[in-house]
């Protein structure tokens, strides 16, 4: 956790340390060709980014490390009776915990990678967003999340 809360004062900080480069109004939504499309004031961007880049893998994080509080009928696992049996109750929390965080944590690194193409495409005129680069960022993002739901199923799929 301490891992996690550390890469969020880092996003934090990048979001803040970059957002001088920013115009006064930020081109902050583009169209399928990258094409700006939607605007805001840079003040108001940077609080949205903010929430989203930091706020958001924060809660994720805890919905995760709150799963402890859910009465075992409702957590929905794979042979959910033989993981969350008392003998294996912590273990099974622990690992779905830190798994949580490494989510929360790919979660807040692509959102990171997009506010920096955000400030990339800002800094042209017309404003305009790598349509590869998102692209990329887009399915290696998605690639690590069927990567993580795979390990998730696989390690509550079998028993030992």
């Amino acid at each position: 956790m301490r891992a996690l809360i550390l890469l969020l004062l880092v996003a934090a900080g990048f979001i803040l340390l970059t957002a001088r480069s920013l115009p006064p109004v930020v081109a902050s939504h583009f169209a399928a060709g990258g094409n700006a499309d939607g605007f805001m004031s840079r003040n108001v961007y940077l609080g949205v980014m903010l929430f989203v880049a930091v706020a958001v893998p924060a809660l994720l994080a805890l919905g995760h490390s709150l799963v402890r509080l859910v009465p075992p009928h409702l957590v929905n696992l794979p042979n959910r009776d033989y993981w969350l049996s008392p003998e294996r109750t912590p273990e099974t929390l622990a690992f779905l915990r830190k798994h949580g965080i490494y989510f929360s944590a790919a979660t807040a690194v692509f959102l990171c990678f997009v506010y920096w193409l955000v400030v990339r495409a800002n800094e042209l005129q017309p404003p305009r967003l790598s349509v590869p680069l998102i692209v990329t960022g887009l399915v290696s993002f998605l690639l690590a999340t069927a990567v993580w739901i795979g390990v998730l199923v696989a390690r509550f799929r079998r028993r030992p």
